[in-house]
């Protein structure tokens, strides 16, 4: 396969590289692509150096798959162009409500690549690609009817900026100096901030809402959920607290079983001390963890878990490279 990256230069563009050269994925030619302020530098693969080509010129023919992750308004505006050449799975939020363009999840819904119609492929939200890779197993067993989560959100979601004034911030508060905050409407460090990306309907945030929407899109549509989003003063990985209401029977030993079975999923839910899994743990690994599992004490058809997982893997790259795989399979 020969393989292009828009965005390479980013965060996600860096972890894809990660991921394909951990996988050992089927590479011929291996091309990266970025912005004219990128353009010319270089970047390892295999120890080889690569150099980065200009986005404005490049020929998406050369790719049989494009991977872009450079933010919503390049993939407005190259996307397009490239999915006339290229297959293109793009990790921004621009195409994700399309109905003519899959949302996938492999481990959930890898069978929907088949309704592509405009040669593109949409990942979706980091917060939503680990949420519903544990909802899939326990829906197919139990059928989920509501769920209600809140989010505890790494600064890496909003990018290398906002990953930068964290430890800035971090660094002035301990030395008791002023803190201006430029990428969060208020201080990080130390703190919790809930608000992530713009209000928008009723006092929810489009961050909220795109974690209601693509949850339907790629589970169940008749599935009710509702979230509120939190930026917290982490690097990388992203928590979740979540409350699932069932239509039928469960246990928590079938719930146990249904997700340590379940591909992407580990439980490790200990009643004791230390006995669950932090951002810090979860951040370099593939996994979504699973902890503090436990019966909803107020309505005995609902359940509480807790799960953490790198938000730059599950929710983007690794999600990104395992729709590659997907695609190639089912072609």
């Amino acid at each position: 396969m020969n393989i292009a990256i828009v965005g390479a230069t980013g965060n996600v563009g860096r972890k894809i590289l990660e991921v394909l050269e951990k996988k050992n994925f089927p590479i011929d030619n291996l091309y990266f692509v970025a912005s004219s302020k990128s353009a010319g530098s270089k970047l390892k693969f295999k120890g080889k150096d690569i150099e980065v080509e200009n986005l404005e010129n490049f020929d998406f023919s050369k790719a049989n798959i494009t991977f872009f992750s450079a933010g919503g308004k390049i993939s407005e505006q190259y996307a397009p162009t490239a999915s006339q050449q290229s297959i293109v799975i793009d990790n921004s939020s621009f195409f994700r409500m399309d109905p003519d363009v899959p949302l996938i999840v492999p481990q959930v819904n890898s069978s929907d690549i088949k309704n592509m119609k405009k040669n593109i492929i949409a990942n979706p939200n980091c917060s939503t690609a680990q949420l519903v890779i544990i909802l899939k197993p326990l829906h197919d067993l139990f059928k989920i009817k509501r769920v209600i989560i809140s989010t505890y959100q790494s600064t890496s979601g909003a990018g290398k900026a906002p990953m930068d004034e964290l430890l800035q911030q971090t660094k002035l508060s301990l030395d008791s100096k002023k803190i201006v905050s430029k990428n969060f409407t208020k201080q990080i460090a130390f703190n919790a901030i809930p608000h992530i990306d713009t209000f928008v309907d009723e006092g929810y945030t489009k961050e909220e809402l795109k974690m209601v929407n693509e949850t339907k899109k790629i589970l169940d549509k008749n599935i009710e959920i509702t979230a509120t989003c939190v930026r917290i003063p982490v690097l990388v990985s992203h928590a979740e607290s979540i409350n699932i209401e069932f239509e039928n029977e469960f246990t928590i030993e079938k719930i146990r079983n249904a997700l340590n079975s379940a591909e992407g999923c580990e439980v490790i839910d200990e009643r004791k001390d230390g006995g669950y899994i932090t951002p810090l743990e979860a951040e370099g690994k593939n996994e979504t963890f699973i902890s503090r599992i436990r019966k909803d004490n107020s309505n005995n058809k609902a359940v509480n878990l807790w799960c953490v997982s790198d938000n730059l893997l599950r929710g983007a790259a690794l999600n990104a490279v395992e729709i590659a795989e997907a695609y190639i399979k089912n072609k």
